[in-house]
């Protein structure tokens, strides 16, 4: 069974991962099953700070949950190498109940594809008598096809020049048809037999089940004839013979499909639904060969059970999330637009952190909490609560806070400091990185809008970050899909914001939002340092009212 993926939101705060981890965590213990935290973007250096602390690797990074054929249930079939007879991979296919099969190299590379109708095409078409030597057949092929056995000569070696011939007509007559390096399939006469090696034949294949005798052995191997010994009459041999051709003649060598594991399924269904091949190879990274995919497996695709942490609308969520089935949902932000599949359990309250959240789940379901756990969840409320300064927090996040930093045995003030600084080097950062440390797309009435959120603990260093922050926003404006763009750059200390604009009405809507009279491109905001309750609303109420 697949593991249930926990996931946060893209451009993850430290809330969002280490919400995904703990809260994988809990669902393992209590139900004993897979559950694999995962990471919808990139972590910030505050972030990398508290998982290096207690030594945490970060949560496998999802760029998409659009099914790929690896989540496809392909069939495992064995292919087969270029050298093996048509007789043996049609008994394949038709052991497989498959009607294509790969043939491989060596080392498990797709070299080539052979279908029924490849062969059917080979049967039915006038394959004249030189068709085994065109093939370079090898004798082994020819004798496992005949259910014989090679009594004279190398089985390895190839049929390679020549026509197949069959001797029903007496020793004196077989001189007129019979040519150096042929092929000849004979019955029990020992006249007939001889008749063949001294024409210089390469080949001689005695059916019936005659003995072979001593005395043709002999002059066979002085004369460089191979011999082949049959059950079959010589009508089966000569009906069959064909049969001897190693698939590797025949294939299709170009122009055929393959689909790496990768790929996505919808992608994989538009390639499918135009060719009339009903199977078709999967390779891995490698391009090495690991099964066969159908039309029929594509419609059976398992879709990945999510759990959503720290976020519940659709813009934010990790991309392809419509073609996954979302079964939980544990957030602390308003209740969007993200769609499910059925009844899901859904926690949404009003506090400042989804850590918080997770924690009360730990102590109502009387699971322990170790001490790595309570550091990653103490971490996250004072990181998304700016250490109990912003109007989100409440008494619960507080309590939960100080009660997780005495299981993690870590100092509230030195540790928030420590991770603060450690997120607040901003100017090491392009102004790219940091519009998109904590970035968040939003929709007001038919208007899109992008809030993002730095903090630092230095004037200078917030003040030095504006000035390439707002040519990147305007450059960045008109291919982003948004109406407008805004930054907050929150001050924690003097617990206050610098909110940086750009787009068409978007003064007229920060002075309506705030009751200021904005600058051309900024305004100050004292006392703000929450994007959720302080910002986001009165910009979206702002924008319904323009």
């Amino acid at each position: 069974m697949k593991s249930t993926i926990v996931i946060g939101h893209k451009n993850p705060d430290t809330d969002s991962i280490c919400s995904a981890i703990c809260y994988a965590d809990l669902k393992t213990k209590l139900t004993g099953e897979s559950f694999l935290p995962c990471r919808a973007g990139e972590i910030n250096n505050e972030t990398k700070f508290v998982l290096e602390k207690f030594r945490v690797e970060p949560p496998r990074l999802i760029e998409s949950l659009e099914p790929r054929v690896s989540d496809v249930q392909y069939r495992k079939i064995d292919g087969i190498t270029p050298h093996i007879s048509l007789k043996l991979a049609w008994e394949h296919m038709r052991d497989e109940s498959i009607q294509t099969v790969p043939i491989l190299t060596k080392k498990g590379k797709i070299k080539g594809i052979l279908t029924l109708g490849d062969q059917a095409r080979f049967y039915m078409e006038d394959q004249d008598a030189s068709a085994l030597s065109k093939a370079k057949t090898q004798y082994k092929n020819i004798a496992d096809t005949l259910r014989g056995e090679v009594v004279v000569g190398d089985p390895e070696e190839h049929f390679t020049k020549g026509k197949v011939v069959v001797a029903a007509a007496n020793p004196d007559v077989m001189e007129d048809y019979i040519s150096e390096h042929d092929m000849v399939l004979l019955g029990n006469r020992y006249e007939s037999q001889l008749c063949a090696i001294e024409m210089k034949a390469g080949c001689i294949v005695i059916g019936l089940g005659s003995k072979v005798s001593k005395t043709i052995v002999k002059i066979a191997e002085e004369a460089g004839c191979v011999v082949i010994a049959s059950p079959l009459d010589t009508y089966t041999c000569a009906k069959l013979i064909n049969q001897a051709v190693p698939v590797g003649h025949i294939m299709r060598k170009e122009g055929f499909v393959t689909f790496n594991l990768d790929d996505l399924v919808s992608d994989v269904k538009a390639t499918v639904a135009k060719k009339r091949i009903r199977y078709f190879p999967v390779l891995d990274s490698q391009n090495r060969y690991v099964g066969m995919i159908s039309q029929r497996n594509l419609l059976d695709v398992e879709r990945q059970k999510v759990i959503l942490v720290d976020h519940n609308e659709r813009g934010q969520a990790v991309d392809g999330i419509r073609s996954a089935d979302v079964i939980e949902i544990i957030d602390h932000h308003r209740i969007d637009s993200v769609e499910t599949m059925n009844p899901i359990y859904f926690r949404n309250q009003p506090l400042g952190c989804t850590a918080t959240i997770i924690s009360m789940m730990y102590r109502e379901q009387n699971v322990s909490i170790s001490p790595k756990i309570a550091g990653l969840l103490c971490s996250a409320i004072l990181s998304d609560t700016l250490m109990f300064r912003s109007p989100t927090c409440t008494p619960y996040d507080e309590s939960a806070a100080r009660f997780l930093a005495n299981i993690a045995e870590i100092d509230i003030k030195e540790h928030a400091s420590a991770m603060f600084n450690a997120g607040s080097r901003l100017q090491e950062k392009s102004a790219d990185e940091i519009f998109h440390i904590d970035c968040k797309q939003f929709k007001a009435e038919q208007l899109r809008i992008t809030v993002s959120q730095v903090t630092g603990v230095s004037r200078s260093e917030l003040k030095k970050v504006k000035g390439k922050l707002l040519p990147y926003m305007e450059s960045l404006l008109p291919t982003s899909g948004n109406d407008m763009l805004f930054m907050m750059l929150t001050n924690i200390i003097d617990e206050s914001t610098e909110l940086l604009f750009v787009g068409q009405g978007a003064r007229g809507v920060v002075n309506a939002a705030f009751s200021v009279e904005a600058d051309e491109s900024s305004a100050l905001l004292d006392g703000v340092v929450s994007r959720k309750k302080q910002v986001l609303a009165p910009l979206i109420k702002a924008i319904e009212e323009m």
